[in-house]
């Protein structure tokens, strides 16, 4: 797998704090960063699928209640 590379500006109050995470934790700055920006991303993806799936499930109660009242179409 070849790495690309992701440049942003920070201010130096945001870099020192992010130094000093990382190297708490025992990891590089890319490192601290790489894994922070992934947990974000599952995190807005675990939202985005969860908002789907309330869409989905009401457009299935809609279907279910449209088609309520014809269970005993033919029936009887």
């Amino acid at each position: 797998m070849q790495a690309s590379t992701f440049s942003f500006r920070a201010d130096e109050v945001f870099s020192e704090q992010t130094r000093a995470m990382a190297s708490a934790l025992g990891l590089k700055s890319s490192d601290y960063i790489r894994q922070a920006v992934s947990e974000k991303n599952a995190q807005l993806m675990a939202q985005h699928i969860a908002a789907l799936s309330r869409e989905l499930a009401v457009e299935h109660l809609q279907v279910n209640e449209s088609l309520e009242g014809t269970l005993r179409d033919g029936l009887e």
